[in-house]
Order: structure tokens, then C-alpha cells, then sequence
């Protein structure tokens, strides 16, 4: 079935008879000979060589000639323009792999070739399919570029939006022309969106839709009728534009903050959309489009006659569209499709066509997407300066004072409210005592007002200011922790003084990690950012907000810490991140610096300088070591010393932790975090000898007891002769309890599975019971893979009577528990696998794949040994690369070698995975000698890299 054109609106209906048009001065065709056209000089390559008009006519006229019928000519047409489009993307291609950092010659040389195939096709359209029969008859079509096309910019990939516009009812000739235009836009694999419409028709329905209002404001004449495509551009200025700017800027930044929402709210999230993410593309558009529409510019560089921008301002503006566009126009190149989300992926692949390497540490990737963000906050900074001059010319609505006030508050000398924005009363005066650029954040953090771009304007073009002089001034140090500690939202103030580059100035240190992404899938926001947003957390943890998420934390700090250390070892904690060195120990270095110089007395800055060298330490000792083992539990109090820095430990950690992204926190990551420092608190408390195996057996043999109650006793004392030490140490009396009941009448050839809900820990617990054999815990993992469900925790015992009692804590793909109906399935996929109805290793080759866009992604394999960390397991630490049946493939290798796995704790981080297992060997004992350990590593790095490569196969 033919295609037909799909989109076409309504047309008005001619002028009555006798009754003259404003075309009726137009006697004779003005559609310039599409051949004699002036040559662009602004394209990646020379015109011709991304397409010869004139040549492309003469061959086409040519063959349109020796064509039998119209069917011939339009295929004979699609046939060499298709072939002439190959070369003009080869060519543009080209030029951007020689300057692929000059996107705009790219973007206008995409639109001079598009330009050059419409017009192609309705040169043919109109001489050759449909001959017009006179001028008048051509005058009845004018084609109309619109939308980003209409502005000369596309990608690789864009639409072309194309307007067909006729001066009353659209006729049979111009509809036919319409039509065969399209069929051979089609067969070009252009993705075309078209209208129909006359000059009224256009204005009535812009009057109605802003979408379609914002795509005629950039209608570009391409061919036919130009004096028709010039009335309608006159007919919407002085009839809809002149009068309805305030609607308009409004109706638009309404659609950029539904769009920033959609795109997840913020610049800083690691795989942005270059096209509509907060500070991509569209918000340079938009303002663009605001412009246009207020003042009638056609470029950017004439805001800075009207005095919206400064020459420095628009410098950034054309930097910014420039790099997206480049960045941009490389997604389309390497997808072969219009890809506007930078994925980790393609991040990778983007980086090295723009020509970024690997230096100082740091990935070529890293680099790269720290322009990305550096740009995205100037397109911020721009926003703001351009939509304060639409208020100050009254056609936007002034923004209402955020939070609670009500009414103005009152502002210190020096400073003045405009526009419902602080700014300064005298420039000079203000400059006069550089203690003022902190005074000014401090005050609009205090009054709640916004800064005035004017006033931001002035801190940037004299940031040099801030010396060393400013830095180790007492009173300027004074003003900086008061931000911190006094205003109630020091990450408001941090954030724009960020933006603004005070805070890099002021803090040079902190200047390097400002829009620095971390190439990983765990953090979702750059270094700064987290920072700023970790610092945000403890604000709300004060406010009381997070007493349901982090109770510890908040009754530590209504209890009362040393904020001053708190606040400042949280602004520092990762601010040795992106050198070689481990960010961690250069952070303390760092901070033993800058603590002294911002006032803190020797104390508190050996406080913060510990707090920063260990910020890592309690999330790694409860998601990589068994709490149940005592001797984790002294290591850790050992390391902390003493309960104020156990305190604010914890409240530095779950801040940290809840900074990282939207459901990295979870009951898991809490409840462990929980049992450490209750641990920890009581060992600092008792002493660190109480904390032994024989204590905890006898309470946990008691407990169990007490919770057996209904059962005979003689049952109960078997219960309690028949598990070692570990076990007792190892669980919990809820699930003791589980496995006393299961292991109740066993049969010795029988498979007994419980799965259960633990909402304390967000998963869910599965419980096994069977008579021992070797490779055991492989088997469970394999079949626990097979399900999809991802293991955060696992512990294997053997009773005295040859009895394996195994649990495991799983999650779904999506960090959740499994509902009902999954377990039913999951405990059929368990059973099938322990039979032998399902080959693990086989089954597994289809489940354990490495999504595309997390190939990019390098983690080096580490395999550490430490048999000092328990008093009777030797503990291996693998850090390598996560993927499904990688669990599987170490447990099977360490039962290949007759190693037997107690317990297992599994810390996923993105795209990284830190499995930890304590382990013996088949004589019950630690795995000792230099021999054995390099051994046994190999064979684990052996059975990761074979399963990573088939994991990577397509």
C-alpha cells in the first residue's frame, strides 16, 4: 500500500472573489534557481564537496528525461540522491574526524545537505512529476524549514521538519507535489515531520499550541514561494509574538522544569541527556528562543548589544553549544541513530573522538565528562542571567522568596534587594574588602533571598581577588564555618558558591574536584556534587527529617557531636579524590591543612584529619567482614579508640552513603551498619576482652532455649550439642530457631528450602538443610543465580552429625526482597538445580551476559588473603568486575581445592563487586604458606577471567 502524507492541517478557504490577497503584488515566480544559490562558506568542507547543486540538477534532469513514467523518475531520483546523501555524510564525517571539536561548521553543514536533498526533491517534484502549468501555479507552495532545521542546526540523526505553506486551500497540483516530495524523502531514510497549512492556519493554531508557536519561530525559507514564507513570518511577529511574550516565556520555562524532572532533576546525574538534560542543548535553545521571541535576534552574539549578556557571557554561551554540539553530533556518528543520552558506554567511545587521553591518574573518559558538567553549570549560570533581564524589562514574573518567608526581609548595609534579589549597594565599595564575597553568600543564606545575576556577574569577573591573604584572614575563616554551622542550609550557599567558583577560590583544593565524575556505575553524581549533597543530608538528619531512615544518627546528633568537625571532615572527605594517590590518605594530608587554617583548635583537627584518612573504614568492616566474628568487632574498636569517634563515624558514614544516589541506602546497608556499632559501642564500653567466641555461644544457646520452649527437652539438648562454635556466633536466634525445625526429622537423602521475607534487611532469606557433601555452597549460588536473584549474604555450617545448614540473603535485580509469587519459582529453580534436573554450568552461559552499556567499565581483579583478621578462617577479599555466575564460579573453584566457605558477604558497588569469604581448609584449618596462597589466586583469577570473557561475548 502506497504511503501517504499523514499530517495536514485544516486549510482556510480561498478570498471571496474581487477581494485582493497580500500576494497580489506577486505576478511572477520569486523561487530563486535553486542551482545559482550562493555557496555557504561556514560548512566542516567545501559545499561542493558535501553536495554540487548544480551537478546533482544536471544529473537529475538528465535522467528524469530518459524516464518512462513518473515511477521511473522518482527512482531514478532517490536512486542518485541517495548516493550523492552517502558522500555528503561521508565528507561531513570526515571533517568532523579531522575538527571534531568545531561543531558548528558540523551541525550547518548537516543542514546545507539537507537543504540540498529538499530542494533536489521538489526541483524534480515540480519540473518533472507535476509540471506547473504557469508562475501563478508555482506560487502556490512555498517550503518552509522549521524547528532545529529551521535554524541550519542538525545532528547526524535530526528530524527534518518540514512546513508546506500555501496561500489559501491547498490545491490538486500542490498537493500532488507535497506528496511526491515526501515518497522521495522517505526512500532517502530522511525522518521527515511535515505540515500542510496556510498563513492563517498557522497562526491560529500557534495562538493555540507552543510547540507549534516555537517551531515557526524559526522558519527558514528552502524553495517556492519566498514572499509567502516572508508573510507568514511578518503576520506572527505583529500579530501573536508582539503582544505575547510573557506567555510565551512562561509556557517555556514551565516546559523546561517538566523536562529537567522527567531527566531525573539534575546537572550532575553521570549519564546525562546532552539534548534534554538540565544544562544540555534545549535549555541553550530555549533561552534562544526567548530571545528571538522578545527581542527578534536571529543570533545569539546580539544579546550582547542589548546588554542580556556580557562579550564574557556569551563566550561561554557559544562554548557550551559548541561542546554539545560536538558531543552531541559524535552520539549520532557512533550509534547510527539520533542518541542523545550519554551512556557509560558511549561516554568511553565520545571521549576518544573528541581526542581526550588518559593523564594524571585519570581515565581520558574522567576528563572528558568533567567538561561536560563544567559547560552544563555555565548553561545554569546563563539561565539565570538571561531570565533576571526578561524580569527587569517586567516581561517575566519575579521570583517569590523561597522557604517560609513571607514577607522581605531585611538586608545589612552594603546590600540591596532587586527584583526580589540580593545584590550590592556600590560595586566599589563591595570590592574594597574582599571579606564581602563570603558576606554576600552568608547574607543570602541568612535573609533566603536568591543571588541577583548581577551580582554573581561581579563575584565571577573578580574572583583573583581571593589570595592567600583572604584565605588565612581569622575573620574570613570565621564568616566561612558560620555558612557551615549557623544558617540552618549551608549546602544552598556551598552549591552556588561552587557554581560561582568561590569555593574553589577560596578552598583551592576543593578546585579540582568541582564537575569531576567518577567513571562507575555506584556514584550517580560528580565529586562535588555528592559532596554538597552528603552535607545536605546531615542538615536534614539535624532537622530531624531522617529519624525513620538513620535513628542512630539522628539521636547522636540531638545528643550532641562537635559539628564544627563534623561539618568541615564531611566537606573534605573525598577531596582527595581523581589523583593516583588513594584519595582517602591525600584527603587527610589535605585536611591537616586546611582544618588548622579555618580555626579549629589541634584537637578537633586531628579529629577531622582521622575522620577523613578512616571515612571508609566502618561501610567496608559492615559490608566486607562478618560482624559475627568477635575478632572483627576488637579490629574495629582497636581502630576507632573511642565512642565520640564511633559517633560521628557513623553519622560521616550514612551520610556518605546516602549521598552516593536515589536507593543506595537501604534496611541492608543500615541494619549492618546498626549491628557494628552497637557492637563496637559495647566493646568500647566493656572492654574489648568480653568480646570473645565463648560469650557469644553460651548467649545464643540460652536464647535459643528460651525460644524452643514448647519443644521436649531432649530435643532441645540434641539441638544444642549437634553445632560448632560458629554457628552459634554466626546467627541469629530467629533463624537458629528456622533450622532447629527443619533439621527436625530429616531424612538423610532429603532437601529441606525456606524462603522468608526480611524486611529488617530488605531481602530474602532462604534456608537450606541437607546431608553434607563437598561443593555445596557452588551448587546453592549457581541455583540462586539462575533466578536472577543477586546474594548480599551467605553462611554454611556443617553439624557434628553430617548435616549442611546453609543461608543465604538475596535480592532482586532491583535491590528488593522477592514477592510471593517469585519464591514459588524460586524454590522450584532451587530444587531442580540440587536434583541434578538443571546443569548449572550450563545454564549459567545464557544468564551471565555483561550488558553493553556496562562493558566500558575497567576493574582490575585483586585477590587479598589476611589470615590475621579472624582467629580461626583465613579471609579471602576478591575485587573484580560484578556479573551474575560470578559468585558461583568463585565457590566452585574453592571447592575445587577443597576449601570450605563458612561464610560469605557480598558488596556490590555498581559495576564492581567485593566478594569476602571466610574460609578453611579440608583439615579445618587456616590456609597458610606462601605456596598454597599464590596457587589458589591464580586458579580464582584464572576461573574470573574465563567466565568475564564469556560473559563479554555478544
Amino acid at each position: 500500500m502506497p504511503r501517504r502524507p499523514t499530517s495536514r492541517a485544516r486549510a482556510s478557504e480561498p478570498p471571496p472573489a474581487g477581494e485582493p490577497t497580500r500576494l497580489t503584488d506577486i505576478t511572477l515566480s520569486e523561487r530563486p534557481d535553486p542551482a545559482a544559490n550562493a555557496l555557504p562558506d561556514d560548512l566542516i568542507r567545501p559545499p561542493t564537496e558535501i553536495f554540487d547543486m548544480a551537478a546533482a540538477l544536471a544529473a537529475l534532469d538528465a535522467a528524469s528525461a530518459q524516464a518512462a513514467d513518473p515511477k521511473a523518475v522518482r527512482a531514478a531520483t532517490v536512486e542518485r540522491l541517495a548516493a550523492l546523501r552517502k558522500a555528503g555524510m561521508g565528507a561531513i564525517a570526515r571533517g568532523i574526524a579531522e575538527r571534531p571539536l568545531e561543531a558548528r561548521p558540523a551541525v550547518r553543514s548537516y543542514a546545507w545537505l539537507t537543504d540540498c536533498l529538499v530542494r533536489a526533491c521538489f526541483h524534480v517534484a515540480i519540473r518533472h512529476l507535476h509540471p506547473a502549468r504557469s508562475a501563478d501555479t508555482e506560487d502556490q507552495i512555498s517550503v518552509v524549514a522549521v524547528g532545529g532545521y529551521g535554524r541550519a542546526e542538525m545532528s547526524p540523526c535530526s528530524d527534518v521538519d518540514l512546513l508546506f505553506l500555501t496561500p489559501w486551500k491547498i490545491t490538486p497540483w500542490a498537493e500532488s507535489v507535497i506528496e511526491s516530495m515526501l515518497y522521495m524523502l522517505w526512500d532517502l531514510r530522511l525522518k521527515v515531520g511535515h505540515a500542510s497549512r496556510t498563513v492563517a492556519d498557522c497562526l491560529r493554531q500557534a495562538r493555540d499550541d507552543y510547540t507549534i508557536r516555537t517551531a515557526l519561530l524559526e522558519l527558514r525559507h528552502l524553495d517556492g514561494n519566498v514572499a509567502l514564507a516572508n508573510e507568514l513570518k511578518a503576520r506572527l511577529r505583529d500579530d501573536l509574538f508582539r503582544t505575547s511574550a510573557s506567555d510565551f516565556i512562561e509556557a517555556k520555562l514551565e516546559e523546561r522544569t517538566s523536562r529537567h524532572k522527567k531527566q531525573g532533576g539534575q546537572r550532575y546525574v553521570v549519564e546525562p541527556n546532552v539534548k534534554e538534560g538540565k544544562g544540555g542543548l534545549r535549555d541553550l535553545q530555549t533561552l534562544f528562543w526567548i530571545a528571538k521571541y522578545v527581542h527578534t535576534v536571529d543570533e545569539p552574539r546580539e544579546l550582547v548589544k542589548l546588554g542580556v549578556f556580557t562579550a564574557d557571557e556569551y563566550r561561554y554561551f557559544d562554548k557550551a553549544q559548541n561542546f554539545l554540539w560536538a558531543v552531541r553530533n559524535q552520539l549520532h556518528l557512533v550509534t547510527g541513530r539520533a542518541m542523545d543520552q550519554l551512556t557509560f558506554d558511549l561516554q568511553v567511545e565520545v571521549a576518544d573522538k573528541l581526542g581526550y587521553v588518559d593523564r594524571a591518574g585519570r581515565r581520558a573518559v574522567e576528563h572528558f565528562m568533567q567538561d561536560y558538567f563544567r559547560h552544563a553549570t555555565r548553561v545554569g549560570d546563563l539561565t539565570r542571567v538571561f531570565l533576571t533581564a526578561m524580569e527587569a524589562n517586567h516581561i517575566k514574573r519575579m521570583p517569590s522568596l523561597r522557604g517560609f518567608f513571607t514577607r522581605r526581609r531585611k538586608v545589612k548595609p552594603g546590600f540591596r534587594v532587586v527584583q526580589n534579589r540580593l545584590s550590592v549597594e556600590d560595586e566599589a565599595a563591595f570590592l574594597s574588602d574582599k571579606l564581602n564575597f563570603l558576606r554576600l553568600f552568608d547574607e543570602a543564606l541568612r535573609t533566603g533571598y536568591p543571588l541577583h545575576p548581577d551580582a554573581t556577574r561581579m563575584v565571577v569577573a573578580n574572583l583573583s581577588l581571593i589570595d592567600d591573604t583572604m584565605r588565612r584572614d581569622p575573620e574570613a575563616n570565621r564568616i566561612f564555618l558560620g555558612l557551615l554551622l549557623k544558617r540552618g542550609e549551608p549546602s544552598r550557599a556551598l552549591h552556588r558558591m561552587k557554581e560561582t567558583g568561590v569555593l574553589g577560590a577560596f578552598l583551592p583544593e576543593f578546585q579540582p574536584i568541582v564537575a569531576m565524575m567518577q567513571f562507575n556505575m555506584y556514584h550517580h553524581y560528580t565529586v562535588d556534587e555528592h559532596t554538597i549533597i552528603c552535607i545536605n543530608v546531615l542538615e536534614r538528619i539535624e532537622r530531624g527529617e531522617l529519624a525513620d531512615e538513620l535513628p542512630m544518627s539522628t539521636r547522636i546528633l540531638k545528643e550532641g557531636v562537635n559539628r564544627r568537625v563534623l561539618y568541615l571532615a564531611l566537606l573534605l572527605h573525598d577531596i582527595g579524590k581523581g589523583r593516583p594517590e588513594d584519595h582517602s590518605v591525600l584527603g587527610a594530608r589535605i585536611a591537616r591543612r586546611i582544618a588548622p587554617r579555618l580555626g579549629l583548635k589541634p584537637q578537633e583537627c586531628a579529629t577531622v584529619e582521622w575522620l577523613v584518612r578512616y571515612h571508609l573504614l566502618m561501610s567496608d568492616m559492615a559490608q566486607k567482614r562478618d560482624i559475627a566474628d568477635p575478632r572483627t568487632v576488637r579490629d574495629f574498636a582497636k581502630a576507632v579508640k573511642t565512642q565520640k569517634r564511633l559517633d560521628l563515624l557513623l553519622v560521616l558514614t550514612s551520610c556518605d552513603i546516602m549521598g552516593v544516589g536515589p536507593g543506595v541506602w537501604n534496611n541492608w546497608k543500615a541494619m549492618l551498619l546498626r549491628n557494628l556499632y552497637r557492637q563496637t559501642s559495647e566493646a568500647l564500653s566493656s572492654g574489648l576482652e568480653d568480646v570473645n567466641r565463648e560469650a557469644r555461644e553460651s548467649e545464643a544457646k540460652r536464647a535459643l532455649r528460651e525460644a524452643l520452649g514448647d519443644w521436649d527437652k531432649g530435643l532441645v539438648r540434641h539441638e544444642l550439642s549437634r553445632h560448632y562454635g560458629p554457628y552459634w556466633q554466626g546467627l541469629q536466634t530467629e533463624t537458629q530457631v528456622v533450622f532447629a525445625r527443619m533439621l527436625d526429622g530429616l531424612e538423610d537423602d532429603e532437601i529441606r528450602v525456606d524462603l522468608k521475607e526480611d524486611t529488617d534487611r530488605d531481602a530474602t532469606r532462604v534456608c537450606f538443610v541437607m546431608a553434607d557433601h563437598p561443593g555445596i555452597f557452588a551448587r546453592l549460588a549457581g541455583s540462586l543465580a539462575l533466578v536472577g536473584a543477586n546474594v548480599v549474604d551467605a553462611r554454611t555450617y556443617t553439624s557434628k552429625d553430617g548435616y549442611a545448614t546453609a543461608v543465604f540473603w538475596v535480592q532482586d535485580a532491583d535491590g528488593a526482597p522477592y514477592d510471593t509469587h517469585r519464591m514459588d519459582r524460586l524454590k522450584a529453580m532451587i530444587r531442580k538445580t540440587l536434583h541434578g534436573e538443571v546443569v548449572t554450568g550450563d545454564a549459567m552461559v545464557q544468564r551471565d551476559k555483561i550488558k553493553k552499556r556496562e562493558r566500558a567499565f575497567r576493574h582490575p581483579t585483586t585477590i587479598d588473603f589476611d589470615n590475621e583478621g579472624s582467629d580461626i578462617y583465613t579471609i579471602i577479599e576478591v575485587d573484580t568486575r560484578d556479573r551474575t555466575g560470578l559468585l558461583y564460579d568463585l565457590a566452585r573453584t574453592l571447592a575445587a581445592n577443597n576449601i570450605y566457605i563458612s561464610s560469605a558477604q557480598i558488596a556490590t558497588y555498581g559495576a564492581q563487586a567485593v566478594d569476602t569469604f571466610y574460609v578453611k581448609d579440608m583439615f579445618g584449618l587456616k590456609i597458610m604458606g606462601k605456596g598454597k596462597l599464590e596457587s589458589l589466586e591464580r586458579k580464582l583469577k584464572d576461573a574470573i577471567e574465563r567466565g568475564a570473557t564469556k560473559a563479554a561475548a555478544e
